[in-house]
């Protein structure tokens, strides 16, 4: 059996996706999968159990990058094609079933759209596979010591970023004498071009709570690293959607963003928003105007009691 599974090019919308990969994984043992994808996420699908092949499609004007695929693709007689990108390619390719994500009804999470398509029920949880060069690389980066807290401080707009001190307020506060996480060590993530907004935070820090991931690591990477991490708390982000897949408690701020649709998903999750709707935090601008946070309303007092109500909760697990 041969499955054609096209998915995301961003993080977040990846990693909501891999519960459906996994679905053809577990109930087509002898499946021979290919993924195509975005190269940022190629890495998170390779390693997937019988994902043979991952074609990562760069996005190119005019669409050339959809012919690209239609060539890599129309040679071969698919048993299954998933397409959640809604792409012509997978009206043009035969195939004996498909299940095709169009886009019209956005009603319940990403995870309970995309299990309508496929008909599964409940829906397929995302999962992510850290290979071991992953988990190496993860022994590599978090040396031996005490417990470790992750903190995804950055987002893909500035709007959707939590101040930086309030960040480094919510840590204190948590691995302060008689906390939760009482001398608990900081994992500090962020990706390559977003420094100057996560350095604020590490270099707050005490150097002995430090543990520098800014710009160290690949997505397959960060989720072996902060699968290790007793919580993660971070914006509304792709990284944010790995940390709630690999199982590790997980708590999603929230300012200007749709957390019906896009919270992290489990029982391990958890979420807190401003208390203003995005429209409100817009308040009528044009949204590329808006260059710094539009969450100083979500107080770090907010934050960490939704933290430590996650942590009393996922404690019982």
């Amino acid at each position: 059996m041969k499955i054609l599974f096209i998915t995301a090019t961003r993080i977040g919308d990846a990693v909501l996706s891999t519960g459906a990969l996994d679905h053809f994984i577990r109930t087509c043992p002898e499946a021979e999968i290919t993924v195509a994808c975005g190269p940022l996420v190629a890495g998170l699908f390779a390693p997937a159990p019988r994902v043979v092949r991952v074609i990562a499609l760069k996005k190119e004007s005019y669409g050339r990058h959809w012919w690209k695929l239609l060539r890599a693709t129309m040679g071969e007689d698919w048993d299954i094609i998933v397409d959640l990108r809604n792409s012509a390619v997978s009206r043009i390719l035969r195939g004996k079933k498909k299940f095709i994500w169009r886009g019209s009804d956005k009603k319940g999470h990403k995870v309970e759209q995309i299990a309508a398509v496929l008909g599964a029920s409940p829906p397929p949880a995302p999962i992510l596979w850290p290979d071991h060069m992953a988990q190496a690389e993860a022994d590599r980066l978090i040396p031996a010591g005490a417990p470790f807290i992750a903190i995804g401080p950055t987002a893909n707009w500035a709007g959707k970023a939590w101040p930086a001190q309030n960040f480094v307020a919510l840590v204190k506060a948590m691995t302060a004498q008689g906390s939760i996480l009482e001398g608990a060590r900081v994992a500090v993530f962020a990706a390559p071009g977003e420094e100057t907004a996560a350095l604020p935070v590490l270099n707050a820090l005490p150097a002995h709570q430090r543990i520098d991931m800014i710009a160290k690591t690949s997505p397959l990477t960060a989720a072996a690293v902060i699968s290790r991490a007793e919580i993660y708390i971070g914006n509304d982000s792709g990284l944010t959607h790995i940390a709630a897949a690999v199982g590790t408690p997980t708590l999603a701020l929230f300012g200007y963003g749709w957390p019906e649709q896009y919270r992290p998903w489990g029982k391990h999750a958890a979420y807190i928003s401003t208390p203003e709707t995005p429209e409100q935090l817009l308040g009528g601008r044009d949204i590329k105007s808006v260059t710094s946070s539009l969450m100083g309303s979500l107080t770090v007092t907010a934050a960490v009691e939704a933290a430590v109500r996650l942590w009393d909760r996922t404690r019982k697990y």
